[in-house]
């Protein structure tokens, strides 16, 4: 962080002192708020090929068809910095989301945790389907209602630092049960990549997504390059104490807002404020986010559906995920609305970073 503030610095330095602030370069990279460094950026705009791990073809070519007209000035399709916003589901657009998401992982292993000293946890059926490996049970109802339960319960009651500190810890030795590698490690290496580019671009970019806010904030800015005032998700009520450390702010039981489906679009207008042009998903419930941001939009836009097609390098569903992420009236919507429909397998030559 010290690092991006440093780079930051030095970039509105060096444009006060060449006079080009009013130039794209920096005036745009810095609003973005993207905390990329301005030699980053550079590698980005002036690279022979800024998606490299994309396969040349009509995916590939489709985005960056999109980002050129409308980031070229004095073209038709030009659409002004403040109105480069592009957003971005999380679970299974950005990280995968088998064999169940991310945070339901996390859920999963603080149930467990916790469990063992207080039994009675497991008399709430829900937290009893979760211990006995019954996911259906808790996808049950139009907002997995289950899943919302169990994880209230393992949040609840926690001051927002301590929820921090409980997810970083978890991240810090948690690993994916197939790939053996820690989560925030598994970002796809093309997402990452087409994230860098539109931001290089002028693009302000967001998550908009069913998962927690408050998980996806604690490390969404060092894994993707998103603050987290740019992380739209499903939200719980926390309320405000005064303690003799100092205020805090405890989370509670009870849900707010459920980031999904047709709660995307209203989460955009609510915490966005401006339509997308651009948007990026993998599912039905992705639909509605996808219909707002390109159907009857006054701006150019584009939409792109993630396909999970890579059983042997990731996995392959559609109609019958193995947790979340059904994608049947999406799909079928597609080449009725233009979204280009990128296959794993296909597009993509790599889907992790190299391991470190």
């Amino acid at each position: 962080m010290k690092h991006a503030i440093r780079c930051n610095a030095a970039v509105l330095a060096v444009g006060w002192l060449l006079g080009w602030l009013t130039a794209f370069d920096l005036s745009e990279a810095y609003s973005t708020q993207s905390f990329v460094c301005a030699d980053e950026l550079e590698k980005v705009n002036t690279a022979a090929d800024p998606l490299p791990t994309w396969n040349e073809g009509k995916a590939k070519q489709a985005v960056v068809e999109f980002v050129a007209k409308v980031t070229t000035q004095g073209g038709k399709d030009f659409v002004p910095v403040d109105e480069r916003i592009a957003v971005f589901d999380n679970d299974g657009t950005l990280w995968p989301e088998n064999p169940v998401p991310f945070q339901v992982a996390y859920v999963f292993d603080e149930l467990k945790r916790r469990a063992t000293k207080e039994p009675k946890l497991a008399d709430d059926p829900m937290v009893n389907a979760a211990l006995t490996g019954d996911f259906a049970k808790l996808l049950e109802g139009d907002h997995h209602d289950g899943l919302m339960r169990i994880t209230a319960l393992t949040h609840a009651g926690m001051t927002t630092d301590e929820f921090r500190s409980s997810v970083e810890a978890w991240l810090a030795s948690a690993r994916h049960p197939r790939f053996n590698q820690l989560y925030d490690q598994l970002a796809y290496q093309p997402m990452q990549e087409l994230l860098r580019y539109l931001r290089a671009k002028g693009f302000k970019t967001f998550i908009v997504s069913g998962g927690g806010a408050d998980f996806m904030r604690v490390w969404a800015e060092r894994v993707y390059g998103i603050p987290p005032e740019q992380v739209i998700g499903s939200t719980a009520r926390t309320k405000f104490e005064l303690r003799e450390t100092g205020p805090v702010l405890v989370k509670t039981l009870d849900y707010l807002f459920v980031d999904d489906k047709e709660g995307k679009p209203v989460g955009i207008h609510q915490f966005i404020g401006r339509r997308p042009i651009a948007c990026f998903g993998n599912s039905d419930g992705d639909l509605a986010m996808l219909q707002y941001t390109t159907i009857n939009n006054p701006r150019p836009s584009f939409g792109m559906i993630i396909h999970h097609t890579d059983d042997e390098r990731e996995y392959a569903y559609d109609a019958k995920p193995k947790s979340s992420g059904k994608l049947i009236e999406a799909l079928k919507e597609a080449p009725q609305r233009g979204w280009t429909v990128v296959s794993m397998q296909d597009d993509w030559k790599t889907i992790f970073p190299s391991k470190k």
